[in-house]
């Protein structure tokens, strides 16, 4: 679909893939049900669509829908800092200031979505079923915080 600013039409699709910290299996639970709309609000706020979303125990999978007047790193780095605020903010049992403190490893994969997108929505919508030998750990983890 088609998008349009002021004077552009456009549609630019990205699947963008990040891990948190070591890529510690921390997003279970509370969490795991809570990052979704986290992102999904920091996303509305930019005017960036997600088109597709995944939250796994040790990565987040989305595609998005940024404006060309937004570099894709720019909107990486937003939600990825934004959230980390937010999630030491609510799920962090210390009562310091975090300032300096990454929930998310730095770097991040990113790639077109050209014509393959029904490929990339569906292997997004398909690491539920990957993930579910991995879900034993929601049970067995301790909490990080």
């Amino acid at each position: 679909m088609k998008e349009s600013l002021a004077h552009t039409v456009h549609d630019c699709k990205y699947h963008v893939v990040f891990v948190p910290k070591l890529r510690r299996k921390v997003i279970y639970g509370r969490l795991r049900q809570e990052v979704g709309p986290i992102i999904r609000r920091l996303c509305e706020f930019k005017g960036v669509g997600i088109l597709e979303g995944k939250a796994c125990i040790d990565h987040i999978h989305l595609c998005l829908s940024i404006p060309p007047k937004y570099a894709v790193s720019t909107i990486v780095g937003y939600i990825k800092g934004k959230s980390a605020m937010i999630v030491f903010e609510r799920y962090s049992k210390h009562k310091r200031n975090f300032k300096g403190h990454s929930f998310w490893a730095h770097g991040y994969y990113v790639s077109t979505v050209g014509l393959d997108e029904a490929k990339i929505r569906k292997y997004i919508k398909d690491q539920e079923i990957n993930e579910s030998i991995v879900d034993k750990y929601d049970r067995d983890v301790h909490d990080p915080f």
